[in-house]
């Protein structure tokens, strides 16, 4: 099928948008709320969740059902290939999101999406359904992802306080236990809600290490496991659990203010990074609208389609560099 000027130039422009969003999926796929090397770290001491006879011990969760039609609920669990990291995923950002829903709404944006492209653009079905595709295989996952992180950000903002209440709870006489209920009954959301139902899991009879572990599912961020570590070691070891907690308060604030400090002075930097990142595409459309033979010239001939290629190879690793470089692991 030959391929018009105007559909190479959509053609291009989708597949620029695609490689931006791709870009931004893997930034955002990325740890969502540390490096690499402390989650490695922290794996190290977390349990494996077994028991000493070695079986698996069962999940605090009321049901492992991504759907009510048990069609559906068995396709997801053999065809997806990680459904246990996708429903971790969605249970990060706080909301009833089931797998089901999830794919469902993937499937309407890349419907939509497609059909919006194929009816008001002119290009070609293969284009629209290629970008519908990709629209609904990434916006889907990137508003899940800033879900999370909003979740998570509120979460680490609130924790320094609910150890601190913790420790005054210990301090007046109160054991881990009930001072860990005072925290979800007195802080709000999405810090009482966690600790609530680590006070409900250990009412019915669960060990509280366990059910701290199966919260950091959903609160995967390396400061709420700092907690963990610290009552499995002061279990083992004895010692003054309040003073330690105070400590460990502390640290976590002065954690934060670096990282708020390090944001702050790397704002330029990432400010940099877009305008040179966005000003390559904004001046092919303003030299297209300016003389749209000039650009189609170079559309049209396979060394400029070398060209083009090998620029969104630069733009890419350029904006990959730019990124790690303002990234610190504090």
């Amino acid at each position: 099928m030959q391929v018009s000027p105007d559909q190479t130039i959509w053609l291009l422009g989708a597949g620029a948008v695609f490689t931006v969003l791709l870009l931004g999926l893997g930034l955002a796929s990325d740890d969502l709320a540390g490096g690499r090397a402390a989650k490695r770290r922290l794996s190290r001491v977390s349990p494996d969740r077994t028991t000493a006879a070695g079986q698996a011990t069962t999940p605090l969760r009321r049901s492992n059902r991504d759907s009510s039609i048990p069609l559906i609920d068995r396709l997801i669990k053999s065809l997806l290939p990680a459904p246990d990291k996708l429903r971790d995923r969605l249970q990060r950002t706080g909301r009833d999101i089931a797998i089901s829903k999830y794919l469902l709404v993937s499937f309407l944006v890349a419907f939509l999406v497609g059909l919006a492209v194929h009816l008001l653009l002119p290009v070609s079905v293969w284009v629209a359904i290629a970008q519908g595709i990709s629209s609904g295989a990434i916006l889907p996952h990137l508003l899940v992802g800033l879900l999370a992180r909003r979740r998570l950000n509120g979460f680490i903002e609130l924790f320094p306080d609910a150890i601190d209440l913790i420790v005054r709870g210990l301090r007046s006489g109160l054991p881990v236990t009930e001072s860990i209920a005072t925290v979800g009954q007195e802080m709000r959301d999405p810090v009482g809600i966690e600790f609530r139902r680590i006070s409900d899991a250990v009412r019915v009879g669960a060990n509280l290490e366990e059910a701290m572990w199966s919260v950091a599912r959903r609160i995967d961020v390396p400061e709420y496991k700092y907690l963990i570590i610290t009552l499995s070691i002061q279990r083992e070891t004895g010692g003054n659990l309040a003073e330690t907690l105070a400590n460990l308060s502390d640290l976590l604030r002065k954690r934060r203010q670096m990282k708020l400090k390090v944001k702050s002075m790397s704002s330029e930097a990432r400010a940099s990074a877009w305008i040179i990142g966005s000003l390559p595409f904004i001046m092919f459309v303003l030299l297209f609208l300016l003389n749209a033979s000039y650009m189609i010239s170079l559309i049209q001939d396979p060394r400029g389609n070398l060209l083009l290629g090998v620029a969104l190879a630069f733009i890419a690793t350029g904006a990959g560099v730019m990124w790690k470089m303002v990234r610190f692991e504090i």
